[in-house]
């Protein structure tokens, strides 16, 4: 009769993790890594708007009078709320919010041309706007007292301004 084979016995004991959670792992590194990489040094395009009361724009700044030719700038014509298109969107969960704003800008003069809900994610309440509307977007802002303004992006249209609200507005 043969002798008996002892069992050896391992002192370490450890864990071996499954095959998917560490490829999930290391996918989710590798990701995070590209995303650090991504979005490094890119300088935010948001803009503040500054309000003037009617004193401070009233006096002339003694900047604003001189010019290097000499010659007064010609005053640009006020925006015509009236012939501006307005669209309002409410991407917060007060029910009515953008109806309720849109009724305020069409009493300040505005033409609401619609008001629903936006899906999405905003950090602020905003006026987006084309180009050509960046000035009538800063007006419509001061109205309705909403304290950021963007330039619009797609699916936005470019014929109007675009109001997305968060929450409610002072």
């Amino acid at each position: 009769m043969a002798a008996p084979r002892t069992a050896r016995h391992r002192d370490q004991r450890g864990f071996v993790f499954p095959s998917p959670v560490v490829m999930l792992s290391i996918v989710a590194v590798a990701m995070a890594a590209i995303a650090f990489v991504a979005t490094r040094g890119g300088e935010p395009t948001e803009r503040e708007i500054t309000t003037i009361s009617v004193e401070e724009s009233a006096s002339p700044s003694p900047t604003a009078s001189a010019s290097p030719t000499g010659k007064p700038k010609p005053a640009k014509p006020p925006v015509q709320r009236a012939k501006v298109y307005v669209e309002v969107y409410n991407n917060s969960g007060i029910t009515g919010l953008a109806g309720t704003v849109a009724d305020r800008a069409g009493q300040a003069g505005w033409q609401v041309v619609g008001s629903d809900n936006w899906v999405g994610t905003i950090p602020a309440s905003t006026v987006y706007f084309p180009p050509r509307l960046e000035r009538a977007a800063k007006v419509l802002a001061l109205d309705l007292g909403v304290e950021r303004t963007m330039p619009a992006v797609d699916p936005m249209r470019l014929d109007r301004l675009t109001v997305i609200l968060t929450g409610p507005l002072d």
